[in-house]
């Protein structure tokens, strides 16, 4: 029982740092283009122009 005095404050304690880096990924922008990346993987960046030069 005296394991509870130490595992419940270091559970609380993850919690708590799961919870603020949850906020700060929202806060960051994280989550804001979330159709970009599905977009993104489509776009073939490796096509050349024909003026030679690549796309990007």
């Amino acid at each position: 029982m005296e394991v509870l005095l130490f595992l419940i404050p270091v559970a609380l304690g993850l919690g708590a740092l799961g919870l603020v880096g949850f906020l700060w990924s929202l806060k960051s922008g994280q989550y804001d283009d979330l159709e970009g990346a599905r977009w993104r993987i489509l776009d073939d960046d490796d096509v050349a122009r024909p003026d030679g030069e690549a796309s990007r």
